[in-house]
């Protein structure tokens, strides 16, 4: 097994990255003790830091929320190495947050300064926010306000019917952008809340800690409904006709890992993560690349991406910390 943990980080590490790819794939090698290598990847994030704050920036990318799943990584380097280099970086990244980024009204984060979908607003919530920015907002301190921004994008997405979270929201014209049950969308939403969670316990905010583990276990529930036999999701949970997706279901095994060796999540889910391992096992092709995932660049197809190899590698030493 240690041989295809190899290549997998071997096929991560290779793959081009995007803000919150960057951040992801590090925080992955700080899960599995790569500690010197993900280090090295923080400190490139602040190589790459743009004069407003953002951290690991490409170019001209348009990213709000995403460049904040960098903050983890580049404030654990700082606990490492007590450089206040990776401090003061992770500072400025917190003040774009609170300061610079767009907002709603009620001051929650769009996902992007531009719309990717031709008739709406680039004024949108995305799913995937859920994990970029709250967490790192909390490991900083600011535990109320992750809670709003955290809070903030489940009201906007919440699928009363399912509990789930749609994919993205047009708050100019209050509309949906993408009314879909996005799994990897809510794969990052479930994870996301177990982050705030940890951190909440952390500052010895019990109840909040508890309340949003609840929460997650609901989710949880929610996706499992819709588990296929092999263990995989569809990439939109509830169209069978959508193509197959482990990023998803890798994540979801993440957070069953990681909840039930911290103590508080039922080991009754244990067989829905470990059928998962077992299927992306046999996902990992001879290159270490992981296949049936939602695929980069745009995430509209099958394919590989760099945050399919993380999250493999985060699901693999969640489990191990396990056994």
């Amino acid at each position: 097994m240690e041989a295809i943990l190899k290549k997998v980080i071997g096929a991560m590490l290779a793959i081009q990255r995007h803000p919150w790819e960057q951040g992801y794939c590090a925080q992955a090698m700080f899960d599995i003790g790569e500690t010197e290598t993900a280090v090295a990847m923080a400190h490139e994030a602040v190589l790459r830091q743009a004069e407003d704050g953002r951290l690991a920036m490409l170019y001209e990318d348009p990213v709000i929320t995403d460049p904040a799943v960098n903050g983890e990584p580049v404030l654990r380097a700082y606990e490492i190495t007590r450089d206040a280099y990776y401090f003061e970086a992770a500072q400025r990244m917190l003040d774009y947050l609170l300061y610079k980024a767009p907002k709603t009204d009620e001051g929650i984060m769009y996902a992007f300064n531009v719309s990717f979908y031709e008739g709406f607003s680039a004024k949108q919530i995305q799913a995937d926010a859920c994990y970029m920015a709250p967490p790192f907002i909390a490991m900083m301190g600011m535990l109320d306000e992750a809670l709003k921004q955290l809070y903030g994008f489940i009201t906007y997405l919440r699928d009363d019917r399912t509990g789930l979270l749609y994919h993205f929201y047009d708050v100019e014209s209050k509309s949906f952008t993408r009314k879909q049950l996005w799994a990897t969308g809510n794969g990052w939403a479930l994870m996301g809340i177990i982050s705030v969670a940890a951190e909440a316990e952390k500052q010895d905010a019990f109840d909040i800690s508890a309340e949003l583990r609840q929460k997650a276990c609901d989710m949880l529930d929610a996706m499992l409904l819709f588990q296929r036999q092999d263990g995989l999701f569809h990439d939109v949970l509830d169209d069978k006709d959508a193509f197959i997706d482990g990023t998803s279901a890798m994540m979801a095994a993440v957070a069953v890992y990681r909840g039930i060796y911290e103590g508080w999540m039922d080991h009754k889910y244990r067989s829905s993560a470990d059928k998962v391992y077992m299927a992306m096992l046999q996902k990992v092709d001879g290159f270490g690349l992981i296949h049936d995932v939602s695929g980069c660049p745009d995430f509209s197809k099958s394919g590989t991406s760099a945050e399919a190899q993380a999250s493999f590698v985060k699901m693999y030493a969640w489990r191990e910390r396990l056994l």
